[in-house]
């Protein structure tokens, strides 16, 4: 890790910062891109006249067009390979509508999806008086009557209210003819939508409540969120075909007739175990992907929800696009093409059908600092790739990717193999049954509602609750059904059914034999027990008695399971199971990383029975400890908050008893003020830790490897077992990629090799070095990380002050994290990565462990 280096420079480094003022667009040869590709710099957008680009799309003749995000839409003739970027010619297109974060150009029109609030006169005003007409966000379709090339009419097909940069977003065109299009989370469902592929049944859904943003930020937003639209070319028939996202910018099929989205994070919640890193979604009909407003976001295993097919780590999402139609090498016309404006980065997502859903593996496909990427194209008929980047008023610029090596660009045919061909066509006929009018076969949906896919199970869900009369299908739940079949049935019908029908569910959850369940379906039997409190109510006693009884001795989980683990204290804290008070607090002092005791914290805040003075006491401290921990704009606030509220439910007595600890706040402390009691052990090197490593053959200690991981640092930064920091890559499948070498090799020495995608730059200016990664951006003014253990924390960066950039060959990882452990607990570490957080893993069992 380096923080901010300050410097003088010597006569020489004056020359490069005058040749540097107006440091314009990117260099191409700044860019980093695979072997065979080439970067050119196709037209630098002049701020003043042109604004900054946010939206592009190719039309009918091949040429692009493009929308400044405040004004107006240009048509771009981009200059041909090989030639100046000064033969790219750029037209006004004199249309007085702008502000778009969405275009398509079809045989039935021009769309454009508006986001802001007014239009755009010729002469650049703009207007938001009654005169000027059409006015607002939503999609209007603009169509040349007489082939000049000239729009004569401009209608509004889908008003909607909301806008900014959580607003209307991407329009695109279906396999089906129809076009799709997306919306963030400030957006308002149309008031006229003719069907719904979502059951109208959404709700906040949170057990123990939700707390708003810390901040503030769209406190007052609720369900369902950011959607996806479908609707014919004139407008009509609109349909809702996914909500729950928090502001997804683009959307894309894949040639399977896929849909696929990359949602957003909220930075502000990093370090909090509500957080969700940015992700690739697989848009499945009427899904429901968990966006809540401040602590309230749904983990993505929540069975009444859809998860990710790849979670990909901070960042701010803009354009995707398939590789289908690049003249680009087999691998990379398959891949899908994802965007992240804030860190400068273009990622390949390679997707493989898995099931009737996909997996994904992904990897860097472009990247520069700063890259402030907002669009991307494949160019049916040239088969390359444009780009565009700006952005809240930042330099923007026009650039293609070209392929020029030497492996075949022929038409690659998309993977796929019969097995996932079969599973897809079972869930579209299942999804086929989320229209109104459609024919409701309750056969084919029971017999799919247990399918060990979850794309499948969840298609079959949403038949069901899509019938309003439940007792065409509740029947079975009184039934001995296998497990997953009970839980998601469970599920369906505490979101469709009545009070009446809360008895019949828990007794089916209750059939549940726990020690026979895997990690995912105790996971949705708890959202089901949820469920079914949430939405009928808060059932008898004797039941919730049998409850506490099924689950309680079970926590904490025997094998450490993280997630398991909160879902079960969220559970029995609701039931005010024995002493959970107790074991909660425990547990807040005890779990490796601050997102779990963060989550105990959280959930114990408003509990008020069960309590005893030395609970009290240890849940107060653990305020003071947690100061140390970093996050994001709102980490502070949130436990803040937190303590608030659970200080509120005190009578004076109580407060009186615990003094200081209910005073003012704790002030935030270093968070390396954690390493300083280890003394060094030994500044170790890879050959000695490994030598030891090849000695011992047995007697491996879980629980200490499982200490190691946190005391060498390794949450701040690192997923695990699905908690942890996400700055560094995601450590639970390690064994997988790395051997004990390697993993040794990459902690010991971090700047022996860095992977593209956590690489630092290094920014020169007159007076000071910066060395850290592009986090956000707007206008000139840079923001840079550049401390992994306070991602929070920015440098503000003028880029008029930059003299140079460049790559930094010195990892953000901090150096000596091992120094303080002994041999034995390094290798107690080692194994445990080599687990997967598994206590038993083959590692343990097949040696006599601790």
């Amino acid at each position: 890790m380096r923080t901010i280096i300050f410097a003088a420079w010597i006569a020489c480094a004056l020359q490069t910062y005058a040749n540097a003022q107006g440091l314009g667009a990117t260099s191409p040869k700044s860019f980093r891109a695979p072997e065979g590709f080439e970067v050119e710099l196709i037209y630098e957008v002049p701020a003043k006249e042109q604004g900054s680009w946010v939206a592009m799309c190719v039309d009918l003749k091949g040429r692009l067009i493009v929308s400044d995000q405040y004004g107006k839409i240009y048509r771009v003739t981009p200059a041909g390979p090989g030639q100046p970027a000064s033969a790219t010619s750029v037209e006004d297109m004199g249309i007085k509508i702008g502000m778009a974060q969405g275009l398509l150009h079809t045989k039935d029109g021009l769309y454009i999806d508006v986001n802001g609030t007014g239009v755009i006169e010729k002469n650049g005003d703009k207007k938001d008086d009654a005169s000027a007409t059409p006015s607002g966000p939503g999609l209007y379709r603009l169509q040349d009557k007489d082939g000049d090339d000239q729009w004569e009419t401009i209608e509004r097909i889908i008003p909607l209210e909301g806008g900014g940069e959580h607003g209307p977003h991407a329009i695109i065109e279906g396999p089906d003819g129809r076009l799709y299009m997306c919306a963030g989370n400030q957006t308002d469902l149309p008031t006229k939508i003719d069907k719904s592929r979502v059951p109208r049944i959404w709700s906040e859904d949170h057990m123990l409540g939700r707390m708003p943003d810390a901040r503030g930020f769209m406190a007052t937003r609720l369900a369902p969120g950011g959607f996806i639209l479908s609707l014919k070319p004139d407008g009509t028939d609109v349909e809702l075909v996914a909500t729950g996202f928090r502001n997804e910018y683009d959307i894309a099929f894949n040639p399977l007739g896929d849909l696929f989205t990359y949602d957003a994070d909220m930075e502000w919640d990093i370090g909090t175990p509500w957080y969700r890193p940015t992700r690739v979604n697989h848009v499945i009909s009427g899904a429901e992907f968990g966006w809540r407003n401040g602590t309230g976001k749904w983990p993505e295993y929540f069975a009444d929800s859809f998860g990710a097919v790849a979670n990909i780590g901070y960042g701010s999402p803009t354009g995707i696009v398939f590789g289908t139609g690049a003249k680009f090498p087999a691998k990379y016309q398959n891949a899908l093409f994802i965007g992240d404006w804030s860190y400068g980065v273009v990622y390949a997502v390679n997707l493989e059908a898995d099931g009737a859903s996909y997996r994904s593996t992904f990897e860097p496909f472009v990247s520069a600092s700063p890259m402030p990427i907002t669009d991307m194209v494949v160019h049916p008929s040239e088969g390359c790739m444009y780009m565009t980047i700006g952005g809240r008023k930042v330099q923007s610029a026009l650039y293609r990717i070209r392929y020029t090596g030497s492996e075949s660009t022929q038409p690659a045919k998309y993977p796929d193999n019969p097995t996932a061909a079969a599973a897809r066509n079972v869930r579209r006929s299942l999804e086929a049954m989320h229209l109104p009018g459609a024919k409701f076969d309750v056969d084919l949906a029971l017999r799919h509602i247990g399918s060990k896919d979850r794309s499948i199970r969840t298609a079959a869900r949403l038949a069901l609750e899509h019938q309003a009369n439940t007792a065409l299908w509740r029947d079975p739940i009184a039934q001995s059904l296998p497990p997953q079949a009970t839980i998601t049935l469970a599920v369906a019908l505490s979101r469709r059914g009545t009070p009446a029908d809360q008895a019949d569910i828990q007794n089916a959850l209750l059939r549940l034999k726990w020690n026979e369940l895997n990690s995912a379906e105790k996971l949705e039997m708890l959202r089901a027990y949820q469920l079914s409190f949430l939405r009928l109510g808060e059932g008898n006693e004797a039941t919730r008695s049998k409850i506490i009884a099924q689950l309680d001795s079970h926590f904490p989980t025997s094998d450490g399971d993280a997630l398991v683990d909160r879902e079960l204290a969220r559970v029995l804290i609701y039931l005010q199971a024995p002493k959970i008070i107790e074991r909660c607090v425990k547990e807040m002092h005890s779990a490796g990383s601050a997102e779990q005791q963060i989550h105990y914290a959280f959930c114990l805040r408003d509990a008020q029975e069960g309590w005893t003075p030395e609970t009290r006491k240890a849940y107060f401290e653990w305020f003071y400890q947690v100061a140390s921990a970093r996050g994001g704009a709102s980490f502070g606030g949130f436990i803040e908050n937190i303590r608030k509220v659970a200080i509120g439910w005190l009578s004076d007595e109580e407060k009186r008893s615990l003094g200081d600890l209910v005073g003012p706040p704790p002030s935030p402390a270093d968070p390396m003020a954690e390493l300083k009691p280890r003394a060094t052990v030994k500044e170790w090197t890879v050959d000695e830790l490994l030598a030891k490593y090849n000695e011992k053959k047995s007697g491996f200690d879980f629980e200490r490897g499982k200490q190691m991981f946190a005391v060498a640092q390794c949450y701040k930064c690192h997923r695990f077992g699905g908690q942890g920091g996400i700055q560094g890559p995601d450590l639970t499948a390690s064994s997988q990629r790395f051997s004990p070498k390697d993993m040794l090799t990459a902690i010991i020495e971090p700047s022996k090799e860095i992977s593209d995608q956590y690489e630092a730059t290094v920014f020169q200016t007159e007076e000071q070095t910066i060395i850290g990664r592009v986090a956000n951006l707007n206008a000139n003014m840079l923001m840079v990380s550049t401390n992994m253990l306070d991602p929070g924390n920015f440098v503000n960066l003028d880029r008029n002050d930059i003299v140079d950039t460049k790559p930094s060959k010195v990892s953000m990882m901090p150096g000596g994290l091992l120094d303080t452990l002994t041999a034995d607990e390094v290798i107690d570490l080692l194994v445990y990565l080599q687990s997967g957080g598994n206590p038993k893993s083959e590692r343990y069992t097949s040696a006599p462990a601790k």
